[in-house]
């Protein structure tokens, strides 16, 4: 099982204030081609998998906004840590 759940959003500066939807979608990429679980939600995207290796992914996305030519890249995140394991199921379960 996981040990983390992250949370986050990612509000990258583009030089002429071009819609950042773009770069949002390539970041939502990066996440799908990680093949760690994840859920799309209308401000954030929730990551479940071990913490070092979504440490690891939220590094590559940043980096790979600025590749694509945002100036600069505010990352908001929310973790929850807990090695005796973590999951957007436990979580949310009482609501679904």
């Amino acid at each position: 099982m996981a040990n983390s759940l992250v949370s986050i959003q990612i509000i990258p500066k583009t030089k002429q204030g071009e819609d950042v939807i773009p770069y949002v979608d390539h970041a939502i990429s990066l996440i799908e081609d990680s093949g760690l679980r994840y859920e799309v939600h209308p401000l954030e995207t929730t990551i479940e998998g071990e913490l070092s290796e979504i440490f690891s992914l939220i590094e590559k996305m940043n980096q790979a906004m600025i590749e694509k030519g945002s100036t600069n890249v505010i990352s908001q995140i929310k973790v929850l840590y807990q090695p005796s394991g973590a999951s957007m199921d436990q979580l949310t379960e009482k609501y679904r």
